[in-house]
């Protein structure tokens, strides 16, 4: 079942989205060679924490840190730690918070000093294929309508979609229905009705889509080793289109 948002529940999950985003701000401005993915995930867990909220990641499922800090090769969920990023990696850094019992959830793909120019066209792509996505999000739209451009845009730029891993539902629970995978048949699918929350998430690969999942039974990585990214925004579907809750206005 998909659960429409009253305007309370908006409320909450629009600030739990405005501390995901600061958060984001935050570690962006941090980043560079040197600094731990250990040290990322001090920063966000503070700043979370420092706003009434608690980090949405934090226990889930056995998860051990606030954030997952997954570079270069590591599509989602690996684990912050003593790895220090150096020049011309890539890393993905998702976050969550929860806020009076409402979550936001946002991943970026962020470049570390400068990177080369086929990691900057794949973060380039894998943006803008959300932003493809995002742009059809308006009641009535059917769900994998969306699905259908993300996937277009990346496969016409010469990337890869991974399926084993989707967009979702985001509410009182992290995850909810329905499930948002990034490839699909445009008009099939539920019909989007203001209230829903989506969060949003294209999951690319610069060589093959296939993926794997490390021994530490979170950390998944591509198979033939290419540089993936990972881009997620919260947005509410509202009467005459969309709102990005994890977006900041300035």
């Amino acid at each position: 079942m998909i659960i429409c948002k009253s305007e309370q529940e908006l409320a909450f999950m629009r600030e739990a989205g405005r501390i995901v985003a600061e958060s984001h701000r935050l570690i962006a401005q941090a980043i560079e060679p040197g600094i731990t993915t250990g040290e990322l995930d001090r920063i966000a867990d503070q700043y979370i924490r420092s706003q009434g909220a608690v980090p949405s990641f934090k226990g889930y499922n056995g998860f051990p840190a606030s954030i997952c800090a997954s570079v270069n090769e590591q599509l989602v969920h690996g684990f912050p730690g003593k790895r220090k990023l150096i020049e011309g990696d890539i890393v993905t850094l998702d976050i969550g918070a929860e806020y009076r019992g409402y979550h936001g959830d946002s991943a970026w793909t962020y470049g570390v000093g400068s990177i080369s120019e086929d990691a900057q066209r794949l973060l380039d792509v894998t943006e803008g294929s959300l932003y493809a996505g995002l742009a059809l999000v308006k009641p009535d739209v059917r769900l994998f309508t969306i699905s259908h451009a993300i996937q277009t845009y990346i496969e016409d730029a010469g990337f890869s979609v991974v399926r084993e891993y989707v967009g979702h539902g985001i509410g009182a629970e992290l995850h909810e229905e329905p499930q948002i995978p990034n490839y699909g048949i445009a008009d099939r699918g539920p019909r989007l009705k203001p209230g829903m929350v989506l969060a949003i998430e294209p999951m690319v690969n610069a060589g093959d889509r296939y993926v794997r999942t490390l021994e530490d039974n979170w950390t998944v990585v591509t198979v033939d080793g290419s540089l993936c990214a990972h881009f997620e925004h919260t947005v509410a579907v509202t009467p005459d289109g969309m709102e990005i809750f994890t977006k900041l206005n300035a």
